[in-house]
């Protein structure tokens, strides 16, 4: 697929004079119809013109780093194909914001609904499967909590077939999961019962923790872009996607979440976001809390 279809539509010869007031590099209406265009194309990405300054800020850094002097120069780069600049494109214009046991309310029902549920099943059974996939994990907050409840209430982890997966398509986050560091400031979010589960890290003084071993060990971090093909057949006992449809438009959220009901095993659940709700009809798929939906079995 063509990086950007028809690019020098977007910016007819006459658009240099559709500049915003001086700034320290140009910035046309034209180089934000490119780059809004070339987002959603390559992530599914939804910037609305008051998103204008939003990416203006986090890709101006972009262009110091590469000593260009205008944006117009910024989209001659990316038209260039370099697949390494889309990437940091995309990274710069992602938002990460998450913390442990964000939105609580979630981690209580997934410890009675899947956690508990399948540590009271039959015992008989020598390996038993659980699958979760958080979709969207940022900086590895939401699969690291999922992780600290599995390990709570699955006393034989060891003997159980139990995993996490954690999707980002932005490389940067998945990187700083993967280490499973955080501020010591982080652990202000978790209940007491689970802090026995970080370590202070080396030479930090106290300042930074780590995620413990047998916690992250649970969790496996793989780049992936929501609106390509997945990789991953399933089926999962839940999925967390949330905060992140927020940035998708209305087609693609509807498109989406009917490709988790094919993922999700009968019986199954799915998280979004607390200011997120399905778009359309989706059969198969019941509001059983806020913000929960249920597979029907």
């Amino acid at each position: 697929m063509a990086l950007v279809r028809n690019s020098a539509a977007i910016l007819p010869s006459s658009d240099a004079a559709a500049v915003d007031p001086p700034r320290e590099f140009a910035f046309s209406k034209g180089d934000f119809a490119f780059l809004a265009r070339l987002a959603y194309e390559r992530a599914g990405i939804s910037l609305s013109d008051s998103k204008r300054n939003l990416v203006y800020g986090r890709l101006s850094r972009r262009l110091r780093a590469l000593g260009l002097s205008s944006f117009g120069e910024y989209r001659e780069f990316l038209e260039g194909g370099d697949g390494s600049e889309i990437e940091r494109f995309i990274n710069s214009i992602s938002t990460n914001h998450t913390k442990f046991f964000r939105e609580d309310h979630h981690f209580k029902h997934f410890r009675a609904s899947v956690g508990q549920s399948f540590a009271q099943q039959d015992q008989k059974k020598l390996v038993r499967r659980l699958r979760v996939w958080s979709a969207g994990c940022s900086t590895g907050e939401e699969p690291y909590t999922i992780a600290l409840v599995l390990r709570r209430e699955i006393a034989d982890m060891t003997h159980q077939d139990v995993k996490i997966l954690a999707t980002d398509i932005d490389t940067d986050v998945l990187a700083k999961a993967s280490r499973g560091e955080y501020s010591a400031d982080a652990l202000d979010n978790i209940p007491d019962a689970f802090c026995r589960h970080f370590q202070p890290t080396e030479e930090s003084n106290g300042a930074t923790v780590q995620v413990a071993r047998d916690v992250r060990s649970l969790v496996t971090f793989r780049p992936l872009n929501l609106v390509e093909a997945w990789p991953m057949k399933g089926p999962f006992d839940a999925i967390f996607c949330r905060n992140v449809m927020i940035y998708f438009d209305a087609p693609t959220k509807s498109r989406l979440i009917d490709r988790f009901i094919r993922l999700i095993k009968p019986g199954g659940w799915l998280y979004i976001g607390h200011s997120e709700s399905l778009i359309g009809s989706h059969p198969g798929l019941q509001l059983m809390g806020r913000t929960i939906y249920r597979r029907d079995a």
